[in-house]
């Protein structure tokens, strides 16, 4: 269910993963089938041209941003689709607005899109690593709602989840990484050092959720901690997000239809 700014919203290690065993082998049947049903729907989508679908992913370091797009969007045919990963900003992006990186990768009609962190890391780490006063990030929260309710009014659907990861399943999962030659490189000092700032994250966290689920880009909380569990609620969530588009295969050309009769 989409993030509620009424209520109460919960990011303590409980809401980082589901209540109850898990029937994994069940599990992971239910997902392919997920899946193998987004390759059917972007088919449609993509020819139809009315929409696109954004999906933005935030979360903590190793909350299995990567592996959601590679497992979930992995089921999508690649030209169909549109990745854009964002890391600290560039000095040509420092000398514009925060959100002039942002517009530019969002995806056109009849393109599912995904963001690999996003505009919200200026809420979120400028924040919490000070790299700029409150009086600038804090009007952002503003400046986000409204540049979503403009690329929603264009067709764009937006759909935002915070993958939720416990303290405890994030101390194993970069743990694991660090000792991992294929992983380590990219770590950067502020990576290690975000965990010390823990507390400070889960505020700008609640007060982003808050603040930036609305009704025409809703935020979502996903326990993460289980990747089988993550990646099945979120193919599911996009199921029904590409079935509301209710997509179909545009009409032939009658121009082409008359020129082909006979072609053999």
């Amino acid at each position: 269910m989409p993030v509620d700014p009424s209520d109460k919203i919960k990011l303590g290690s409980k809401a980082a993963r589901i209540d109850g065993p898990v029937d994994k082998t069940a599990l992971e049947a239910a997902t392919d089938a997920l899946l193998a049903r987004l390759s059917e729907l972007q088919a449609a989508f993509h020819a139809d041209g009315r929409h696109a679908v954004l999906l933005v992913l935030q979360g903590r370091d190793a909350s299995g941003k990567d592996g959601v797009i590679k497992t979930v969007y992995g089921a999508f045919n690649p030209t169909g689709v549109q990745v854009a990963a964002f890391g600290p900003p560039t000095p040509l992006e420092l000398r514009h607005d925060f959100l002039w990186r942002v517009h530019q990768v969002v995806p056109p009609r009849g393109m599912v899109g995904v963001f690999n962190r996003s505009h919200y890391e200026d809420v979120l780490a400028v924040r919490v690593r000070a790299l700029a006063p409150e009086s600038v990030w804090r009007a952002r929260y503003d400046h986000i709602n409204t540049f979503e309710r403009m690329l929603a009014d264009n067709g764009v659907i937006i759909r935002k989840c915070m993958l939720h990861v416990s303290r405890e399943e994030q101390h194993d999962r970069l743990k694991a990484r660090l000792d991992d030659p294929t992983k380590n490189w990219k770590f950067r000092l502020d990576d290690l050092k975000d965990r010390d700032r823990w507390d400070a994250y889960t505020d700008a966290y609640r007060e982003m959720l808050e603040r930036c689920s609305t009704p025409w880009a809703p935020w979502y909380v996903v326990p993460s901690d289980d990747k089988a569990v993550r990646n099945h609620l979120i193919a599911r969530m996009l199921v029904d997000t590409l079935e509301s588009t209710k997509s179909t295969f545009p009409p032939m050309d009658e121009a082409v239809r008359a020129a082909a009769t006979g072609f053999a």
